[in-house]
């Protein structure tokens, strides 16, 4: 609960993060600037003959292209609508949109918010909703979009800061992106990857997608506690009561005891039964043999086998929520005809002008770091410097996890840093008896440790518009001031839980 701020060195400390990062310029503009930087760092690349050995043919060398040379800028050009619509999180926020646009303004999202509040004890609701980031990743990166804005209206509701509860859900959904109760379509995604490379020093070498389960389970409470003790102790002192008050105030939500009308209630029996049928209907479709979600396909642009209902995340997510959305409207008298769903959708895409504007640009930077080859070079070089480390095997694994972390500040994507170190790590790890599920397991601790604090990470933008909603002169130092005690807590403790699993000889999966 909020109390009167600390004095102490960390409070300070991250008070200095928060001043610092809000001088930065707009987002919008950082990109920009990030875009010339790379142009820049291309051109110097190419004239120096930056390269380093592709580790997946080592006959070959992966160079760094200059974008500033006559086809390159052809290729900026040329490709500038491509890259704005490549935007990893586009497709999902502005589709799922059109389904939450639905249900938030329905009034679905408040009454489900006062059911939540009502049946969870205020002292649980840190764990919560970091429990629930955690396990969000099962719908790839749905999370990102949905649970910020319903923790922060559960926090709000009872008079708790909204931007805490936004720091904790994020940092369970991007923290903790590796782990889960259940197998998520990332674990057959990296371990096609991990077996391709174990195949260089062992023919036969079988890596399933479940053999970092056990750890990965583990993990999820243990990423939980890890939260509520952050929030705890760290983030949530550090605003006062009038800050508090303030960001209720300036989100719009009515505080006190929840209590849900008749029709609210009518509203949500609707609600739960369409959800039913929405989400039987789809896992019908992804369980039952030779029905059109089921089975494995090869994700586009890529050889690795994925499920096939993880392909077709977002549009199951816009029914999930449009289903949903419209039964409770024509239930609670919100939706009395056809118009009042699409006026609804129309409302929700008018919001997202500012994350329009944000997604282009960030699209152009992250298309032309690609496209240099910059990304590959770094991720190259970080592999080879954990192996000139030539530490012990506990050493060893702490030492991934650090360079993978530093990596993933700049190279946000999991498959793809992977497709890079998997090749390098795995066969070089392997000759010094390191099994390649623990070099996998390693690399998905660093991976998502620093994920909440990514600069290049397109969901950061999402999170930022996510806490401006409660505070309106929040920047890049405010959410990087929210979110890094989750990161170092998360890379000390995390890495340490890794080792202290692998000295014990427990298995890290089946």
């Amino acid at each position: 609960m909020a109390t009167d701020r600390p004095n102490g060195f960390v409070a300070r400390a991250l008070g200095m993060v928060e001043r610092a990062g809000n001088r930065l310029p707009d987002p919008a503009t950082l990109f920009v600037l990030l875009g010339a930087a790379v142009l820049v760092l291309s051109w110097v690349g190419a004239r120096e003959g930056w390269s380093v050995a592709d580790p997946r043919d080592p006959a070959k060398r992966i160079v760094v292209d200059s974008l500033l040379d006559a086809e390159g800028i052809r290729w900026m050009l040329t490709g500038a609508l491509r890259n704005f619509l490549d935007f990893p999180p586009l497709a999902i926020v502005l589709v799922a949109m059109l389904g939450i646009g639905v249900a938030e303004r329905t009034g679905l999202f408040t009454a489900l918010i006062k059911l939540l509040v009502a049946v969870t004890p205020s002292r649980l609701l840190v764990p919560a909703v970091v429990f629930i980031g955690v396990c969000s990743n099962v719908a790839s990166d749905a999370g990102y979009v949905v649970l910020p804005p319903l923790a922060a209206g559960m926090f709000a509701m009872v008079g708790r800061s909204p931007l805490v509860a936004i720091a904790a859900v994020t940092f369970g959904v991007a923290g903790g992106f590796s782990a889960n109760l259940v197998v998520s379509s990332l674990d057959p995604l990296l371990s096609s990857l991990t077996e391709g490379a174990a195949r260089a020093v062992d023919p036969d070498a079988v890596v399933q997608p479940t053999c970092n389960y056990w750890f990965m389970m583990a993990s999820t409470p243990f990423l939980t506690l890890v939260g509520w003790f952050v929030t705890a102790k760290v983030v949530e002192p550090r605003f006062t009561r009038e800050e508090v008050d303030a960001q209720i105030a300036a989100g719009g939500v009515q505080r006190g005891a929840p209590r849900l009308s008749r029709e609210e209630v009518r509203g949500l029996v609707a609600a739960f039964l369409a959800l039913a049928a929405a989400g039987g209907a789809f896992a019908a479709m992804a369980l039952v043999p030779g029905w059109p979600l089921s089975g494995q396909m090869t994700r586009p642009g890529t050889t690795s086998l994925v499920p096939t209902w993880s392909e077709a995340i977002v549009p199951m997510i816009l029914v999930l929520f449009l289903v949903p959305g419209v039964a409770y409207g024509l239930a609670s008298g919100e939706i009395r005809s056809d118009r009042c769903v699409a006026r609804r959708m129309g409302d929700a895409m008018s919001s997202m002008g500012t994350y329009l504007v944000l997604a282009f640009f960030a699209g152009q930077a992250i298309a032309w770091f690609r496209q240099s080859n910059l990304t590959s070079v770094l991720g190259v070089a970080g592999g080879e410097a954990i192996r000139a480390t030539g530490f012990g095997e506990g050493p060893m694994i702490a030492a991934i996890v650090v360079v993978v972390a530093g990596i993933n500040l700049f190279v946000s994507s999991a498959s793809a840093k992977w497709a890079f170190l998997a090749p390098i790590l795995v066969p070089m790890l392997a000759t010094a008896g390191m099994r390649p599920e623990l070099v996998q397991c390693a690399y998905r601790v660093g991976d998502s440790c620093t994920n909440p604090i990514a600069p290049l990470s397109p969901y950061l933008v999402v999170i930022l518009i996510a806490i401006q909603r409660y505070r309106k002169d929040a920047g890049l130092g405010t959410l990087i001031a929210l979110l890094v005690p989750y990161c170092a807590a998360a890379l000390v403790l995390w890495t340490l839980f890794l080792v202290a699993w692998n000295a014990l000889g427990i298995p890290l999966g089946f």
